[in-house]
């Protein structure tokens, strides 16, 4: 709650800031609309427009990459765990590919799979899954070697070692990762709308920015941009808040618990 209300505070003295530039420099509200001209343009947004509709298109496609990269992240963790082989494989991986923006690959993936929702998908999936790789990488790294001892004092196979101790263990950076790998895919769905234009006919949020820009609807963009920080917010304050707090410090695995 502590938090939260910092963040309001702070949050409300950005607003309180963008009105007094407005009023000082006497912008045009073609260049900086007031904070009331874009609530308004919100709500025509959702009762007028197709806002909603367009909100649950880009969510869907951003959870259909990660799950996607979330999948894939697990099965390349468990080939680097297998062999020394299997991990020198999956480490040249992602030095190739790690520091590949996904916008270069754009044209690529335009002649592979055309302008619609896999393209889209596939850009999401290239965002999301390389942070996964690294940070499953160092949580197997900076486990203690207690932990791997007892498994095999157990003698657990490979399989149930990785899934009983190894992927439990990392869990801090398993949650580190996965929040990073959302940023980086919805910053990677925003700019593939705006670039692909409509997919499922309406288009996700980054089209409807787009397109409030092509019709010089100012108050229109900025809502967009808007919907854009608080699905942002929602998700790091409600989503990964509950899930650190139901795991890593419920059990005692990070510093703030």
């Amino acid at each position: 709650m502590k938090k939260t209300g910092e963040r309001t505070g702070w949050i409300f003295l950005l607003i309180l800031l963008w009105v007094a530039l407005i009023r000082i420099g006497g912008f045009s509200p073609l260049i900086l609309p007031s904070p009331r001209d874009v609530l308004k343009a919100l709500y025509e947004g959702f009762t007028q427009g197709n806002l909603g509709w367009q909100i649950l298109i880009s969510m869907g496609l951003v959870l259909t990459g990660l799950t996607a990269a979330s999948v894939s992240a697990l099965l390349f963790f468990l080939v680097s765990v297998s062999s020394r082989a299997g991990k020198s494989f999956i480490e040249t991986l992602t030095i190739i590919f790690h520091p590949l923006a996904g916008i270069a690959l754009l044209p690529v993936v335009i002649l592979w799979f055309g302008t619609g929702a896999l393209s889209i998908v596939f850009i999401i999936l290239h965002s999301a899954l390389w942070p996964m790789v690294t940070n499953l990488s160092a949580g197997y790294q900076s486990l203690p070697e207690t932990y791997l001892m007892v498994g095999r004092n157990y003698e657990l196979s490979k399989w149930r070692m990785s899934t009983k101790i190894i992927l439990p263990g990392s869990l801090p950076y398993i949650l580190a990762g996965l929040k990073i790998s959302w940023s980086r895919s919805w910053r990677a769905l925003i700019s593939a709308e705006m670039i692909f234009g409509a997919v499922f006919k309406t288009g996700g949020v980054g089209w409807y920015i787009f397109s409030r820009r092509v019709f010089m609807d100012t108050p229109g963009m900025f809502a967009g941009i808007t919907v854009v920080i608080i699905i942002g917010i929602l998700m790091e304050d409600l989503f990964f808040g509950i899930l650190e707090k139901k795991t890593v410090l419920k059990w005692g695995m990070s510093l703030e618990s």
